[in-house]
């Protein structure tokens, strides 16, 4: 059975309210179920599931949402590829993108539609270098590793990282699971239907917003097989990773459903192609605005991480979000 609590932002003036997902900004008192046996209701279980605070993630406490800044240093990510020509330039933007972050997600390997794979030597030696020069900077804001191998993000978190963030949701690599386990840190579980090269060759779903909360179901459970708790597992539903512009906006419209797996929710939507899709942004570096529509968009359906490249503008958005919301 799949409930979909109906996410509400303002005055709460009933006893049956709950906060969605333990959030202060979003609540729900209805939900709907949208698959399951005839005469099915919800149980307290499953109001439980919708309606509890998640675990914190990095000491991040989750009742409010968190930015995640993008620090790519990869010279062909589809944004901000080669802009930070060495290490020095990377701890800069790390300074910076830490005033008003709450996490650092730092990538070497471009995973952008019909990317190619790099070396595992490769990318260590894009980010390993980075990671430590920004803690020997004294920068101390939780890093996660962007990357679908077990020795790169076993080098990242030797090195200083909090967390690992896979595309792939442990399918590329099977030893990264185990990995996470040994170091008992968080992992974030994206969706995507192929591999970068493939993946934007018409993408098929009969139901993209069940099918991809069935594929984070079992990744999850994949997760939870590995060894890893439930308390250090995230979701992304996948933005622009194998989906075509009708796929993703289902997906962001019905982004509160994925609260029924039980587990905090990621959206990474900066800056991409849907942007430029719907409004004519045709350059990436042009879409901040399409971008915090959609994080505050995502923020009143109750998602837990914003992960963006525009930081500040983010920041500021959310506070006053957060202003006019908070305890309504």
């Amino acid at each position: 059975m799949k409930i979909h609590a109906i996410p509400r932002l303002g005055l709460q003036d009933n006893a049956g309210h709950k906060p969605l997902a333990g959030s202060r900004f979003v609540w729900f008192q209805y939900t709907e179920i949208l698959t399951g046996k005839d005469g099915q209701t919800p149980t307290s279980a499953d109001i439980s599931r919708l309606s509890d605070l998640r675990p914190d993630i990095c000491g991040l406490r989750l009742d409010q949402p968190r930015i995640m800044g993008i620090l790519n240093v990869t010279p062909d990510s589809f944004s901000d590829g080669g802009t930070l020509a060495n290490v020095k330039a990377a701890v800069a933007r790390a300074r910076a993108l830490a005033v008003d972050a709450d996490i650092l997600d730092i990538g070497g390997e471009s995973t952008r539609p019909g990317a190619e794979t790099v070396s595992v030597v490769e990318e260590i030696q894009r980010i390993a270098p980075v990671i430590r020069a920004i803690r020997d900077a004294g920068i101390a804001i939780p890093i996660s590793i962007d990357t679908r191998k077990s020795e790169v993000a076993r080098a990242a978190l030797e090195a200083g990282a909090n967390m690992v963030n896979d595309v792939s949701a442990l399918a590329y690599d099977p030893e990264i699971g185990p990995l996470v386990a040994e170091y008992n840190v968080p992992i974030c579980l994206m969706h995507t239907q192929g591999g970068p090269a493939k993946m934007q060759n018409n993408p098929y779903y009969e139901n993209v917003v069940l099918d991809v909360f069935d594929h984070l179901e079992r990744r999850i459970s994949a997760a939870l097989s590995a060894g890893i708790a439930q308390s250090r597992i995230i979701v992304d539903p996948g933005i622009g990773f194998g989906k075509n512009l009708k796929h993703n906006v289902s997906l962001l419209r019905q982004l509160s459903l994925y609260h029924a797996l039980g587990v905090p929710i990621l959206i990474g939507a900066s800056r991409k192609r849907l942007i430029d899709e719907i409004s004519g942004a045709a350059k990436a570096t042009d879409r901040m605005a399409g971008s915090l529509a959609v994080a505050l968009h995502a923020a009143a359906q109750g998602v837990q991480i914003m992960r963006v490249h525009d930081t500040y503008e983010t920041r500021q958005a959310l506070n006053l979000f957060q202003a006019m919301n908070e305890g309504a």
